[in-house]
């Protein structure tokens, strides 16, 4: 685990970090293929990495959860991955969007699954997975109780309603066959549950994701440590 300061250099820690994988996966393989979660702090890492001097055209930006909702809500992540990515139209064409809009929602995960594969292998293995910590233990949309985190034979699948809404998300297969996962956890109200998941406590969701890949950028409120004066 790293902790850095605040919410901010943490944005800006992880930004230059996938930067630097992005490059890497370029050179090696020729593509870079991320799947990215919404909150606060990513939507600022994104913003941060829009700045970035990357061949964008190898670049492919999947979503790793989404809200069933319209276009523009701005519940929906997509939204706000947009928003942030906006300033640079090349990165905002890698983006591949979780198709939540239409009327089969089954046949909609199904075909998002043969995207991944598309551009990630069979099964897909991305680069690299951005995930959040919630304050109940989830993770993307894996949320404690939910039918989903049996899931095994399938790499998107469809939520129960949790705060209102249904989703779309990524499951436990593609989730923990990424090459890399960075873990962005910032604010004091994360701090109980940062200690959970670096024990890898699988009563949580976010415990049953993979560590040995794994990067956790934390600010210290999420450390439980004080700021420097």
């Amino acid at each position: 685990m790293q902790v850095l300061t605040d919410a901010d250099a943490v944005a800006k820690e992880a930004a230059k970090w996938i930067a630097a994988e992005a490059r890497a996966a370029i050179s090696s393989r020729g593509i870079f293929t991320m799947a990215v979660s919404g909150g606060k702090t990513p939507w600022a890492m994104l913003r941060n990495l829009a700045t970035e001097c990357l061949p964008w055209e190898s670049v492919h930006i999947f979503q790793v959860d989404e809200r069933i909702a319209p276009a523009g809500d701005p519940d929906r992540n997509l939204t706000h991955l947009r928003a942030s990515l906006g300033p640079n139209e090349a990165s905002v064409r890698s983006i591949h969007p979780m198709p939540v809009e239409g009327p089969d929602l089954q046949a909609a995960a199904s075909d998002y699954a043969g995207e991944l594969k598309k551009f990630a292998g069979g099964p897909p293995m991305l680069d690299l997975v951005h995930l959040g910590l919630g304050g109940d233990g989830h993770t993307a949309s894996l949320v404690p109780g939910d039918p989903v985190l049996n899931i095994m034979d399938r790499e998107v699948a469809l939520t129960k309603e949790y705060l209102g809404r249904c989703r779309m998300t990524l499951t436990y297969p593609i989730l923990n066959g990424a090459r890399r996962i960075l873990w962005l956890v910032t604010g004091t109200e994360k701090a109980g549950m940062l200690v959970r998941l670096l024990k890898a406590d699988r009563t949580i969701p976010a415990g049953r994701i993979l560590q040995n890949q794994a990067l956790v950028l934390a600010d210290t409120a999420a450390a439980g440590l004080r700021s420097p004066e």
